[in-house]
């Protein structure tokens, strides 16, 4: 029987002294208010338990899942605000904090990092916040903002040479990267709607139109909510591969590149292991995340996305694929943990 490997979960509910912290950093970077001190902020084991028990461990009970690739609320690294040492701060304890979940609960929880990035800062800076997770705190992944400006975008492409000390990096560790973007600040894109549909797709037309893999043969990114636009886009995507001379997709990308399915229905699932290859799709809710309510045609929640996945016309192979032998692939971290107990 498969583990239900969850890799896109989010710590989303912190405990309020998390947020409470965050408001007076932000407030002090925009006026004269002193920066909050760090040691200030106090967050027992106690907190931690009671935040997790009863909201992702429950569901993850309810919903049949049993383990999730934990990282900080997405929305919440907000990297536009402030400079690289509001980020490096604010990054450090929202590691330690899902650190500290996969503590408590070392059985359902295996943590993933958010980077300190900075608009216009060298990438190079994150590099001691990610040898910190993995080597200290055992973290399996990272998330990587392609725009840290927060929707004006002013960030070199994925495919830019900018970016090759911590890809460097990421190859040394064997660490796959989670290509998330954060909140907008253009009132005019909906933060986990538009914009996070739209860097999902703007991530993998900046892969497709490099020879990024050339330089990385090993590299992994994951994009999520299963790739955006790419999918039902499919053959537009393979016909600008075709126009830009690029070989077939799945000669130059799926190496590489591979998809969660935080897609929040069936016909979208359906759609994504039909057009996807099935070793490219690795199981993933974001629940308690962009959408928490409940479906008024199912009624069953919207990420409640194992159900997707059962109710999916694949076979019992494919479905073991996606439920856990494609993480372990791609999250070789994480298959290495599991291993030593065991599993």
């Amino acid at each position: 029987m498969s583990l239900v490997i969850d890799c896109h979960g989010h710590y989303t509910t912190a405990p309020e002294a998390l947020n409470q912290w965050r408001n007076q950093q932000i407030a002090s970077v925009s006026s004269s208010t002193e920066k909050p001190n760090v040691a200030d902020l106090k967050i027992s084991d106690d907190d931690i338990r009671q935040t997790i028990t009863e909201n992702q461990l429950r569901l993850m009970d309810d919903r049949g899942s049993d383990i999730t690739i934990f990282s900080p609320r997405a929305s919440f690294m907000a990297h536009h605000i402030g400079d690289f040492q509001v980020s490096s701060t604010w990054a450090a304890i929202c590691n330690e904090l899902c650190y500290r979940v996969s503590q408590l609960f070392p059985d359902r929880f295996v943590p993933a990092a958010m980077l300190p990035q900075s608009p216009g800062v060298p990438i190079e800076t994150c590099i001691p916040e990610l040898e910190k997770c993995v080597n200290e705190y055992g973290n399996v992944g990272i998330n990587l903002n392609p725009d840290p400006s927060g929707g004006l975008w002013t960030s070199p492409a994925l495919s830019d040479r900018y970016w090759y000390p911590l890809y460097e990096k990421m190859v040394e560790y064997d660490i796959p990267a989670m290509v998330h973007v954060s909140t907008c600040c253009h009132d005019k894109f909906h933060t986990t709607g538009d914009h996070y549909l739209n860097a999902d797709t703007t991530a993998f037309m900046q892969f497709l139109k490099s020879d990024l893999f050339k330089d990385f043969p090993t590299i992994k990114f994951l994009i999520p909510h299963g790739g955006g636009a790419v999918p039902y886009h499919w053959g537009r995507f393979r016909g600008l591969a075709q126009a830009l001379k690029q070989p077939e997709i799945e000669e130059t990308l799926l190496n590489n590149i591979f998809f969660d399915t935080c897609v929040y229905h069936q016909d979208g699932i359906d759609l994504l292991t039909k057009v996807v290859p099935t070793k490219n799709i690795l199981f993933a809710s974001e629940m308690i995340g962009a959408v928490r309510g409940i479906d008024s045609r199912t009624g069953h929640y919207f990420d409640d996305t194992k159900r997707y996945i059962d109710g999916a016309n694949i076979s019992a192979e494919q479905r073991h694929q996606i439920f856990e032998g494609n993480a372990r692939r791609v999250f070789t971290r994480l298959d290495k943990k599991l291993r030593t107990k065991g599993l």
